[in-house]
């Protein structure tokens, strides 16, 4: 369409016609100005040759040099210099002329920058268009102390297969040999080395730099330096290229889609902005290439919809020639219809097409605020019930046996609950005598064993001591320091009681320690069956109480016991006929204990 535009005000310049952007009157003293060219400065190195082409003739449809000389055509050069309002005329000499649609500069100097005016005109029409020059001097391109050649202008891009070969000319050689006087003489440099490289690899093939095998290590930038005489002046300029080593062209060098992959379903979030990566492989082929969205079989441009956009393409990864380039697709409110839509990712090079279809699912989205304070309640009512057990377990425990416990008595055919251990000496005497039988029976109910108190007169001891723990449903064993070493009767029920215990019996031994008792006071006896048997600390005054962890603790080892109250005056009887039955065997049972511990080899015996 430009092209078109430009060729309709060609035409028009060519009849004579007037336009009122022009404003020609008939005396020519008008031209048409198209402006400063669209294009960069052009850039020339101080001391070096260098030219300007009119870019007038860079749309050859609507100017050529050659079809403008048959209507009369001359071409004029103008110049602004630098800080001046008025265009100056050129006047051409042995270092600026022309030569067709270009001014040469051989060589430029430092005050040829400025705007440069080239002008096109007949007896009918007048064109003008500015550039602009620089001259830039070595410390402009290069730092003072590098040894590379100093460049002007861009790096002309060389692409090399690896293990392959190319020949490499100098860019504006042919230019060169226009205005030269004889053949020019090339040198070629590569970074800061000079040519010969020290490679049979690369050698020079006239002025062409021929590259027989390509490595890796031979990419980089090259430089080459064109000299040539001119009218007996030796005259030069230096052009830059970036030589790179591609992946062999007998691999594939068809486009392929990277991402998305195929047959992946991508699962998307209603009503939330939607992402969807293009990702394709271009190995490196000298044609154009693309990437693009389409939705329905339309692009973005065509579909006109604000929720859709695409963000601008961009280069992921570059490797030997091979790019992969990204396109993202953005829906900006993903609805469920677009479930439905057809979303297909394309690329395609000079070498073929392909296509991929992204297929989407709606996430399912849990109310994830609902689940959110849920699980925190439970969390917090967890951690409560943890904290609440981890205090009141005992109670606890002791209400759970009281609602859904057994009681023994309906179960087995045991006389007593509790049958007490201890060493015959009067402190601990005292402290089972009056607190633990005491609480025991009066308090919690339990029918408790004695054998000093129990005992019948005249009885064998060891007969009698096997009969009382066979027939009770609990020993308990108050550990202290003197504990079994004060004589064989509590020894003899500690046997008795783990034998039992270990023979899969319905008794249970239950540890009270008394006092505090290291290990090695310990007896044999207790040593190995410790790690298996409950042990409860008596803990003094605090353990008075009987809502003591002591108290509550012991009753969770005790058999569980259900007091009605029918029961009660019957039980307030047996304690009452109890008491008094203890109380006339005291007298008879002092005796044989003393005769006991004068004669221990009666008991002795069975120990053995």
């Amino acid at each position: 369409m430009a092209s078109f535009i430009f060729f309709l005000l060609f035409l028009f310049i060519i009849l004579g016609g007037t336009t009122p952007a022009v404003g020609q009157s008939s005396d020519q003293s008008e031209c048409y100005d198209w402006g400063e060219s669209s294009e960069s400065a052009v850039a020339v190195m101080e001391a070096e040759s260098g030219w300007l082409s009119c870019p007038l003739f860079s749309h050859p449809s609507v100017y050529n040099y050659s079809s403008t000389q048959n209507p009369g055509h001359n071409l004029f050069w103008y110049r602004l210099p630098e800080g001046h309002d008025l265009e100056q005329p050129i006047t051409y000499s042995s270092r600026i002329s022309k030569d067709r649609e270009r001014l040469w500069l051989q060589p430029a100097l430092a005050n040829d920058t400025g705007h440069y005016i080239c002008m096109l005109r007949n007896l009918s029409s007048c064109s003008k268009i500015a550039m602009r020059l620089k001259v830039l001097r070595r410390d402009d391109v290069v730092p003072g102390n590098s040894c590379l050649p100093a460049v002007a202008m861009a790096a002309t891009p060389v692409m090399i297969p690896l293990q392959q070969g190319a020949k490499v000319d100098c860019p504006d050689l042919q230019n060169a040999n226009k205005m030269a006087d004889g053949e020019p003489t090339v040198t070629w440099f590569h970074g800061c080395n000079k040519f010969p490289f020290g490679s049979s690899d690369r050698q020079l093939k006239g002025v062409s730099l021929q590259v027989h095998v390509m490595m890796d290590h031979y990419q980089g930038l090259y430089y080459c330096r064109v000299q040539y005489q001119r009218r007996g002046q030796t005259l030069n300029f230096t052009r830059m290229l970036n030589i790179t080593g591609i992946y062999p062209d007998s691999l594939p060098k068809v486009p392929s889609i990277l991402q998305p992959t195929k047959d992946k379903v991508l699962i998307v979030r209603q009503d939330k902005e939607v992402r969807l990566v293009c990702r394709g492989l271009f190995p490196y082929v000298d044609s154009p290439w693309d990437i693009w969205w389409t939705v329905d079989g339309k692009t973005v441009e065509q579909l006109n919809d604000s929720r859709f956009s695409k963000v601008k393409t961009r280069q992921v990864k570059y490797d030997y020639g091979d790019r992969q380039e990204e396109s993202v697709l953005v829906i900006h409110d993903f609805q469920a219809d677009d479930r439905n839509r057809e979303f297909n990712c394309s690329v395609k090079n000079g070498r073929g097409f392909e296509t991929r279809r992204v297929r989407l699912d709606v996430e399912v989205v849990l109310p994830s605020v609902e689940l959110g304070c849920g699980l925190g309640v439970t969390l917090v009512l967890m951690l409560l019930l943890f904290v609440v057990y981890h205090i009141f377990w005992l109670e606890l425990l002791l209400l759970y046996r009281s609602w859904f416990g057994t009681d023994e008595r309906h179960t087995d055919d045991k006389e007593f609950d509790v049958y007490i251990s201890y060493a015959r000496n009067s402190e601990e005497e005292t402290f089972v005598l009056s607190t633990l039988r005491r609480v025991l029976e009066n308090e919690l109910g339990y029918s408790v064993c004695i054998f000093d108190r129990d005992s019948l007169p005249g009885g064998t001891i060891t007969d009698e001591t096997l009969s009382f723990v066979a027939r009770s449903r609990r020993l308990l064993v108050v550990v202290s320091p003197g504990y079994a070493s004060q004589g064989s009767q509590a020894l003899l029920e500690l046997k008795a009681g783990i034998d039992s215990m270990a023979l899969g019996g319905h008794l249970r031994v239950i540890l009270v320690q008394y006092r505090p008792l290291q290990r090695q006071g310990w007896v044999r006896e207790l040593r190995g069956a410790r790690v298996a048997l409950a042990l409860v600390r008596w803990q003094g005054d605090k353990s008075e109480d009987l809502t003591s962890h002591f108290w509550k603790r012991l009753r969770v080892e005790l058999p569980v016991r259900r007091v009605n109250s029918k029961e009660e005056g019957g039980s307030g009887k047996d304690v009452a006929l109890m008491r008094l039955s203890s109380q006339n065997s005291t007298n008879s049972q002092t005796g044989l204990i003393s005769n006991t511990v004068k004669h221990p080899e009666n008991v002795y015996n069975y120990a053995a």
